[in-house]
């Protein structure tokens, strides 16, 4: 009878075996789903960060034949074409993107972004035209001051610079395109100012520093703001001091910085030399 008696109880136990391998599988492959998940969101953020914008768009444009249906994967191959300056192609996918349901309107902002950098302004102002106006964001008005200066409006790219600076704790980049604009409109004074501010807030900014000597030149102040330079910047921007003297019509003074320039310059200054040479042969 005993082994009548433990044959049910060896199945029974034998089943519950089973039933916990089942159970324990199910819960293995769905840990190693939850795990893929993660790794696939982590490979996602270093392709549109620091990987080689080429090696991103291939990445991404194989996951999105796979599962062309996923936004977040349209969103990275559209990044990463303009990232690898695939401009053309980046404007295509931004397009194909703000079709698809769950589009934003970061999205809209993004494909007008594509679309300044392929020369499309009147493109870009239509999509800007289109992004909701409760829709505020650093990036979106920053367009749109640069769509207000291609198009020459100065009084809707002045509000919209200030806009801009006023939502970004890194409003260096904005002020130097906010006096660059004031430099072609010819209001010299404001630029400089507006140089000065951007380089304030970020002293390695040497495209601001270049400007604003630009805008000095363009009053006739020959001699170099008080700002932080380097020893090669110094005599970078005693070149481009020099070069605005000699628009100026100012030639002997050009002469004089240019000579300086080449002194001061740590190894030898090949552009500040032909310049000047060119100068002592007219």
């Amino acid at each position: 009878m005993r082994h009548f008696f433990l044959i049910p109880m060896c199945l029974a136990g034998g089943l519950t075996l089973a039933g916990c391998t089942e159970k324990a599988d199910e819960t293995v492959e769905r840990a190693f789903q939850d795990v893929n998940v993660v790794d696939e969101h982590d490979l996602n953020d270093v392709m549109l960060t620091v990987a080689d914008p080429n090696e991103a768009v291939s990445y991404f444009q194989r996951a999105v034949k796979s599962t062309p249906d996923r936004i977040d994967l349209q969103r990275g191959l559209a990044k990463s074409l303009v990232r690898a300056r695939r401009v053309t192609e980046g404007v295509s996918a931004w397009g194909k993107l703000v079709k698809m349901e769950g589009a934003t309107p970061d999205d809209m902002v993004d494909l007008a972004d594509a679309q300044i950098r392929n020369g499309n302004w009147d493109k870009a102002k239509k999509t800007l035209d289109s992004v909701p106006p409760t829709h505020e964001s650093f990036k979106r008005y920053r367009l749109e001051a640069m769509v207000a200066d291609a198009n020459s409006d100065w009084s809707r790219a002045d509000t919209f610079y200030e806009t801009a600076v006023g939502l970004t704790t890194r409003p260096a980049g904005v002020m130097n395109n906010w006096g660059y604009s004031k430099l072609t409109r010819g209001d010299f004074t404001d630029a400089e100012r507006l140089f000065g501010e951007a380089i304030r807030q970020d002293t390695t900014l040497f495209t601001a520093k270049n400007n604003l000597v630009l805008a000095r030149g363009a009053q006739r102040k020959y001699t170099l703001p008080v700002i932080p330079m380097s020893q090669v910047e110094r005599a970078q921007l005693l070149h481009t001091m020099a070069l605005s003297a000699i628009k100026q019509g100012d030639v002997e003074t050009g002469k004089g910085l240019l000579r300086e320039a080449v002194t001061t310059h740590p190894q030898h200054f090949e552009e500040a030399v032909r310049s000047l040479r060119a100068l002592e042969k007219a």
